[in-house]
């Protein structure tokens, strides 16, 4: 049963393998070049798999310890995961014991194809679904610990590299854009997410950003799904 789950899940995971490959040699590019060993680069993205959050925390650890501030800071970036969560409690009901390992797993890519993919019949859904998170996890360890051995052994300028994360953020915009034929979703985060940075600038526009884009798609909830 978990061999089978296994190799269903795992085609769906290779396009996060190979985004994952590259950002997760960023990040560790980038705490490398902090001055930390690529076992801290390991234990990170074990522990503290947060993607974005990973790359905002490298700057954190630089900086002079100031811990609320980190909290504070690490919700803001990652607080749209609340919205995730919400979204996916119906389907990981079938998990089971394995529930809390998926919640903490849960990073935008790995949410795109828990919400887009169907287990194929005849394959446990819980599996499945535990072997899409544990892999996709497992490959952003993997790029982490490359690049912090890269970035120990092969000394470069690694100014700009904290920008993969955008460019992937743009990645998937771009992506949900052209598979979609009705934009209302997109559209409405792309104007309060600029109305919010106008009004409260760009060191606390996140969460309003957040909560205005969740209230005005949960208002016009039943327009959408006509649309869909």
């Amino acid at each position: 049963m978990k061999t089978k789950a296994f190799r269903a899940a795992f085609p769906y995971t290779v396009p996060v393998f190979m985004g994952y490959l590259f950002l997760g040699i960023a990040f560790g590019v980038l705490l490398a070049s902090k001055g930390y060993h690529a076992i801290w680069a390991a234990a990170m993205s074990l522990t503290c798999y947060a993607g974005s959050g990973q790359f905002v925390g490298v700057n954190l650890l630089a900086a002079p310890f100031a811990p609320l501030q980190a909290v504070l800071i690490e919700l803001m970036v990652n607080c749209r995961h609340l919205f995730y969560g919400l979204s996916l409690l119906e389907p990981f009901r079938c998990t089971g014991r394995l529930k809390p390992y998926m919640v903490f797993s849960l990073t935008d890519e790995t949410y795109s194809l828990q919400c887009g993919v169907t287990p194929p019949e005849g394959v446990d859904e819980g599996w499945f679904r535990f072997f899409i998170s544990i892999l996709d996890h497992s490959y952003w360890i993997f790029g982490s610990v490359v690049g912090a051995l890269a970035g120990t052994l092969i000394p470069f300028d690694s100014t700009g590299i904290d920008f993969a994360m955008t460019a992937l953020f743009t990645v998937i915009f771009v992506e949900q854009w052209e598979s979609r034929n009705r934009h209302l979703p997109a559209l409405t985060g792309l104007a309060v997410t600029a109305g919010c940075l106008m009004l409260f600038g760009s060191e606390n526009f996140i969460p309003f950003a957040l909560f205005g884009i969740a209230a005005i798609l949960l208002a016009s909830r039943k327009r959408l799904e006509v649309y869909a």
